[in-house]
């Protein structure tokens, strides 16, 4: 069901596990992006049609938005309100470090303030689950930022409808708009606009391969946070580990999609082989078995490296979305990892609470790109805004200097342009 490794050579490991995206996918994004372009929103019913939904129309109206309001439990409202709280109390704080600042330095004053960007296309992922969460977790960091056309896509179901939970959460959350549309097809029109569905300055949120796909075949067009999905859980842990605990933790992101990834990384090979036999033993008895399944079958594996310190590097170089680190001195493991999206420290923060409840963002970087950036955060809605200004004598006085790289840059009409005011 899942794979065992030896793991002999951290990097040649580290390479040969490396994901690479279908090329038959890649020609399919495109091609139904090149449609939407063209055809706008005959284009995307078609798509939706097509994938087996029976739309009729895009926006979800304010009625629409009373009836799902109608459908959910207090306990269900209870739960989003908690989640909606906890993640703007974080967000929150990062948003009140952003201080707006001005210099004086030789004549020049240069302010730089934190500005929120426009609008922002939200892609909250459905399918074959209900994600009313990600849209909690895209929403609220941009109306933190105070953005003011927070613009929500999400597949319809087969009757041509957005899960109820997941439109309350949104309009709970500020979305000023509401789409029933997803894959590459909304990402396509949250890129280049439709009558009904005006273009936005980003697009963000986490979804399938496709979603992905799309995302970053959009990204000369418009901006976007990451590549964020499918996703993808790393635990890395030694012999002190409860093999039963990470075996469940493997099964609950791997019920995301077929197309999830999770692994373990360990030293101990009694700890691989039980976490193993604990696999076989629950996984005929949990619901969303055949995606488990399948998901840990084509993409899962364990990694037995020969050393703790080889399990570090490994996992490093992999860069998981969530990395669960399971150890002896967990947090000093912790504090050698810089790579993974989101790094859950000791056995009772499994990345599946944090996917909810824990404060931080589930929107994480997948595919390596863990390496450059985090989690989704107030920091994606807000832009630098620069201003600068000088006198006459300051120009005077900076010009000798100016001509010296001018000249050597080759660039002469710069310093002419300087020259021609003094």
């Amino acid at each position: 069901m899942i794979k065992t490794i030896r793991v002999s050579n951290v990097e040649n490991t580290a390479s040969r596990l490396a994901v690479e995206p279908s090329q038959k996918n890649i020609k399919a994004v495109k091609s139904i992006i090149c449609d939407v372009q063209k055809n706008g929103d005959s284009a995307i019913l078609h798509y939706e049609r097509k994938f087996g939904s029976s739309i009729s129309s895009l926006k979800v109206t304010p009625h629409e938005i009373e009836q799902a309001f109608s459908t959910i439990s207090k306990e269900q409202l209870d739960a989003i309100k908690l989640a909606k709280t906890r993640l703007k109390t974080a967000e929150s704080a990062i948003k009140s470090l952003l201080r707006d600042i001005t210099t004086f330095h030789g004549g020049v004053r240069l302010s730089k303030k934190f500005v929120p960007l426009e609008s922002v296309g939200c892609y909250v992922p459905g399918g074959l689950a209900r994600y009313p969460s990600s849209a909690v977790m895209s929403i609220i960091p941009a109306k933190v930022a105070r953005v003011k056309r927070i613009v929500v896509v999400s597949p319809p179901n087969h009757d041509g409808k957005i899960d109820p939970l997941t439109i309350v959460s949104a309009n709970m959350c500020g979305a000023t708009e509401i789409y029933k549309t997803g894959g590459a097809q909304a990402i396509a029109a949250l890129s280049f606009g439709t009558k009904s569905i005006k273009k936005v300055d980003k697009i963000v949120g986490p979804g399938g391969e496709f979603v992905t796909l799309a995302k970053e075949a959009v990204r000369n067009t418009t901006a976007i946070d990451m590549l964020a999905g499918p996703t993808e859980l790393g635990i890395l842990a030694d012999d002190s580990a409860n093999p039963h605990h990470i075996a469940l933790d493997l099964i609950s992101q791997s019920e995301h999609s077929q197309d999830t990834r999770c692994f373990l990384i360990t030293d101990s090979d009694i700890l691989a082989k039980s976490v193993k036999d604990e696999l076989y033993s629950i996984i005929h008895t949990i619901k969303r078995r055949d995606i488990v399944q399948a998901s840990l079958k084509n993409n899962g594996f364990i990694a037995v490296c020969k050393s703790i310190r080889e399990a570090i590097r490994l996992a490093d170089a992999l860069a998981p979305e969530h990395l669960q680190i399971i150890t002896k001195r967990a947090q000093s493991v912790a504090s050698q990892i810089s790579s993974a999206g989101l790094i859950l420290v000791g056995k009772y923060s499994p990345s599946a609470a944090s996917d909810y409840l824990f404060g931080s963002n589930h929107i994480l970087p997948t595919c390596g790109s863990g390496k450059s950036r985090g989690s989704l955060s107030v920091l994606d809605f807000v832009k630098v805004k620069a201003q600068a200004s000088t006198t006459k004598s300051t120009l005077y006085h900076i010009s000798k200097y100016m001509k010296v790289i001018t000249d050597a840059e080759g660039l002469p009409n710069h310093y002419e342009a300087v020259r021609g005011r003094l």
